[in-house]
């Protein structure tokens, strides 16, 4: 008997329509063949098995003790093969998995805290891991399987990424109820007169888009605080006569504080969905992209008020 490497599909589904029929005519029918095609391919299956399989008889065909021995795990691999060509239905409250996403602080809160709400109901057996992200080993991650999703600026995702527009950001003022300039008009020298607190990732900068935009008027203003996370930066505000220009999706909401619209234009962001393309066809990773978007809400307006 030859090994596997005689062997192919055509020649098992011939041997498995031909002990269906016990007719080399009615097998032909049913694989889409003629006659001397599946002729020629029981040929070639008394060669791999080294057994004659079917004798002929005036009915048809008649099969071998051998034959009739390899019905049984034949069509059983015959299903096995057909179940590796039909992906597996995906079913969220059935699910069993781990998600690894790169975010952060501020897309930790806008986009994957609403969405890790809402699998506790509809997937609760889909584990949601967070890691920083690494703008330098992105790419590597998302390859190697140690990433499946990132959610970042366009600027940080590489070509090789299949990427998704979630939002455009847009920047508030946000200041503490009760702050001496929270119920006058934010005029622009009010604003520069300001002490000011700053998010940067690295903790190192203190100048940004914010300070950019004044300088194309010529003015400035005073930055006292750096820090890392936008959490912390409006925990900041609200314990002091700090101001602060954070993302409208993070100020909304945020108790004992007050947002309203900066006094001078400054540029927002957009956030996108980011993910290797060999995960592009895979359903589980397709309904959680859908979620995700799913639950994002339209961005605040800048001028209500909360308390």
């Amino acid at each position: 008997m030859n090994d596997i490497k005689s062997l192919d599909l055509n020649l098992l589904k011939a041997l498995d329509a031909l002990l269906e029929t016990r007719s080399v005519t009615r097998a032909a029918e049913r694989l889409g063949l003629t006659q001397p095609a599946v002729s020629g391919l029981l040929v070639r299956l008394r060669d791999v098995f080294g057994d004659p399989l079917f004798i002929r008889s005036q009915r048809g065909v008649v099969p071998t003790p051998r034959a009739e021995a390899l019905g049984v795990p034949l069509r059983q691999a015959l299903r096995d093969i057909q179940s590796l060509l039909t992906p597996e239905a995906f079913v969220p409250a059935q699910a069993a998995m781990t998600v690894t996403v790169a975010a952060t602080d501020y897309a930790q809160t806008a986009v994957l805290l609403p969405l890790m709400l809402l699998l506790r109901q509809e997937a609760p057996g889909i584990r949601i891991a967070v890691r920083p992200v690494d703008p330098s080993g992105l790419g590597s991650q998302m390859e190697c399987g140690h990433l499946d999703m990132a959610l970042i600026t366009p600027d940080l995702a590489a070509e090789t990424m299949r990427q998704r527009v979630l939002f455009h950001e847009h920047y508030v003022c946000l200041m503490r109820k009760g702050h001496p300039v929270a119920d006058t008009p934010l005029t622009v020298e009010r604003f520069c007169a300001l002490d000011h607190a700053l998010m940067s990732h690295d903790g190192s900068k203190f100048r940004g888009v914010t300070d950019v935009a004044l300088e194309g008027l010529g003015l400035s203003r005073r930055v006292v605080a750096v820090v890392p996370s936008f959490l912390v930066l409006i925990d900041l505000v609200r314990r002091s006569d700090l101001v602060a220009m954070v993302p409208g999706r993070l100020a909304t909401g945020v108790k004992d504080c007050v947002m309203v619209p900066p006094p001078v234009p400054v540029p927002g962001f957009t956030k996108v969905l980011t993910w290797h393309e060999r995960l592009q066809a895979d359903p589980a990773q397709q309904w959680l992209r859908d979620k995700l978007v799913g639950c994002i809400q339209p961005t605040p307006g800048a001028s209500q008020r909360y308390s």
